[in-house]
C-alpha cells in the first residue's frame, strides 16, 4: 500500500488555556466549537473552574480545558483559582496561551510559561484581537516581544470576535496531539453536569447585568435540581439556585427595584437553560448574604468552590 492510499491518522487528546483575564479564552473556545459553551464576559474572573469543553472533527479531537485567568491570587478564592490552573496542566499534551496581542504581556502569563517549558509541554501561542490592530503590520511589532518572553512551539494569529484564523488554530493545536482514537462520543460538547451549567449560565447573567464590584463578590450555589431525565413523570426541569453576595448592599443591587434586576437575571438565565437542556424550566432564584465568602475554604465550600 503506498502512502497516497493510507487512511489518515486520528489524533485525540487534551490542551489547555491559559491566559491573561480578559485575553479572549473562552470567546476562542466558543469559536472552536461553532456554540457558546464557556461564560463570556468583559469583566475579570469570569471563568473560574477548569471546564472541559469537546472540539471534535473527523481529523482529530481535542479536549480543551478551559481555565480562570492567570493572575496574582488573593484570599482563598484566588488561591482556588490558581489551583484550577495547575490542576489543568497537569498530563496534557500541548498549552495554548491566549493573549491580547495589543497589550503587554502579564508577568504571572510569563511565570507560568517558564513552569510550562520545564514540563516539557509544546506551547501554542495563540495571538488574539487581531481586529482591534489599526495597522496590520504592527502585529509583527507585538510578536517579536511575545516570542522573545515566551518562546512558544508556534503562533496562530486570531480574532475570536470575527471567527478569523479559528479553524487554523484547531488544525495547529491537533498537530501536537497523539495517535489514537476519540475520547468522547462525537456529540459531547462539553464534560460538565447539568447542575453545574445551570449554574454557569445565572451567574454570566449576573456578571452582563452588575457592574463595578458586584461580580467578583458573586457565586451561584444549585440547591435543587430535578430534570424529566431523572424523574420520567415531569414535564418541566425545577431548578433552585442561590446567588451569594458578601453585603447587604449587594444584595439590594442584585434583586433591584421592585425586584426588576432579579427578574432579568432569572428570565435570561431561563431562557439559556431551555435551549441548553430541552426541556420547559421552573427555575427559583434568590439572593444571600454570605460576608467575607471568598476569605475562607469554609465560605468557599458554602459557595459550591471545593478543593
Amino acid at each position: 500500500m503506498n502512502a497516497a492510499s493510507e487512511t489518515p491518522v486520528y489524533r485525540a487528546g487534551y490542551v489547555t488555556l491559559i491566559g491573561s483575564p480578559n485575553a479572549g479564552k473562552s470567546s476562542i473556545i466558543n469559536a472552536l466549537l461553532g456554540e457558546k459553551v464557556a461564560a463570556v464576559s468583559d469583566k475579570p474572573q469570569t471563568t473560574r473552574n477548569a471546564v472541559r469543553c469537546v472540539l471534535t472533527t473527523g481529523e482529530y479531537q481535542i479536549v480543551v480545558v478551559d481555565t480562570p485567568g492567570v493572575h496574582k491570587p488573593r484570599y482563598a478564592f484566588g488561591e482556588f483559582m490558581a489551583g484550577e490552573i495547575e490542576k489543568a496542566l497537569g498530563a496534557v499534551d500541548a498549552v495554548c496561551l491566549v493573549a491580547d496581542i495589543t497589550k503587554n504581556l502579564d508577568d504571572s502569563v510569563c511565570e507560568i510559561s517558564a513552569r510550562i517549558a520545564r514540563l516539557g509541554v509544546p506551547l501554542i501561542l495563540a495571538a488574539n484581537k487581531i481586529d482591534k490592530l489599526r495597522d496590520k503590520e504592527d502585529f509583527w511589532k507585538y510578536l517579536e516581544t511575545f516570542q522573545a518572553r515566551l518562546k512558544p512551539s508556534s503562533v496562530v494569529p486570531v480574532s475570536a470576535l470575527e471567527g478569523t484564523n479559528i479553524g487554523e488554530l484547531g488544525d495547529e493545536l491537533a498537530k501536537y496531539l497523539p495517535e489514537g482514537g476519540a475520547i468522547y462520543d462525537g456529540d459531547v460538547l462539553m464534560d460538565a453536569t447539568e447542575r453545574f451549567l445551570a449554574a454557569e449560565i445565572i451567574r454570566e447573567r449576573v456578571f452582563e447585568a452588575a457592574e463595578h464590584e458586584v461580580p467578583h463578590s458573586t457565586a451561584v450555589s444549585v440547591e435543587e435540581f430535578k430534570s424529566p431525565d431523572e424523574y420520567p413523570d415531569m414535564k418541566r426541569a425545577s431548578i433552585r439556585a442561590d446567588i451569594i453576595v458578601e453585603r447587604q448592599g449587594q444584595k439590594g443591587i442584585l434583586i433591584g427595584q421592585g425586584g426588576k434586576m432579579l427578574k432579568k437575571i432569572k428570565t435570561e438565565s431561563k431562557r439559556e437553560m431551555e435551549r441548553r437542556f430541552g426541556w420547559p424550566v421552573t427555575l427559583e432564584l434568590w439572593v444571600k448574604v454570605r460576608p467575607k465568602w471568598r476569605k475562607s475554604n469554609e465560605g468557599m465550600r458554602t459557595a459550591g468552590y471545593t478543593r
